[in-house]
C-alpha cells in the first residue's frame, strides 16, 4: 500500500514520503497562481481550481486567498461559496455538500497526530475525514476539526471550534461546539 493510500484510509502514513511531497508542491503552486490573481481577473481562478479538487458537481465561488494541502481530496456541492482565508487540509477526504456558505477565517483539518510523544516524534500522522451535509452555513473563523460530520441545514456559529459530530437542522456554537437549539 502506498503512503497516499495509507494517508486516505487512515492509517499512519509517512508525510515526508516524496509521492505525498510532490503532491502537495503541485497544489501549493496551483493555490499560489490562483492566490495571486487580480479580483478583477477572479474568473480565471476557477481554472485553478478546477484543477485542484476532485470533484465539483456545479458552480462554486472561492474568494482568496484559498490554501489546502492536495486538493484531490476535496469534493465540492452546487453553489458552493467560500469567504476569504480558508484552509482545508484534505489529507482525507473533505466533501461539501450542495448550498454550503463558508464565512471567512474558517479552516478544516483532518491531519491528525498520534498523542504518545514517542509516536509524534517518528513524524507519522493519520488523517480523518470531514463530512458537511447540504444547506450548512458556517460563521467566520469556524474550525472544523479531523472525523467530523456535520449534518443538513445546520448553521455553525463564529468562532466555533467544531471537534464532535453535529446533526441536521440545527445551530450549533462555541469551543468546544455544541447544540444550541433546533431550527
Amino acid at each position: 500500500m502506498t503512503e497516499r493510500e495509507k494517508m486516505i484510509s487512515g492509517e499512519l502514513y509517512d508525510p515526508g514520503d516524496s509521492g505525498l511531497e510532490n503532491d502537495r508542491n503541485v497544489c501549493k503552486e496551483l493555490c499560489y497562481k490562483f492566490n495571486g490573481l487580480p479580483f478583477s481577473r477572479r474568473g480565471e481562478g476557477k481554472e485553478f481550481i478546477k484543477k485542484l479538487f476532485g470533484k465539483i458537481k456545479g458552480d462554486f465561488c472561492i474568494t482568496a486567498p484559498f490554501w489546502c494541502d492536495y486538493g484531490y481530496n476535496i469534493e465540492i456541492g452546487e453553489d458552493f461559496y467560500v469567504n476569504h482565508n480558508c484552509v482545508i487540509l484534505d489529507c482525507a477526504p473533505v466533501k461539501f455538500g450542495d448550498n454550503v456558505l463558508i464565512g471567512p477565517n474558517c479552516g478544516f483539518y483532518t491531519a491528525a497526530h498520534p498523542i504518545k510523544p514517542e509516536e509524534r516524534r517518528t513524524g507519522m500522522e493519520f488523517a480523518k475525514p470531514i463530512i458537511v451535509g447540504d444547506d450548512v452555513w458556517f460563521g467566520g473563523g469556524v474550525q472544523v476539526m479531523p472525523g467530523v460530520t456535520i449534518g443538513r441545514g445546520s448553521v455553525i456559529g463564529a468562532g466555533s471550534v467544531v471537534t464532535k459530530d453535529i446533526p441536521e437542522g440545527v445551530i450549533a456554537a462555541g469551543n468546544p461546539c455544541r447544540v444550541i437549539r433546533k431550527i
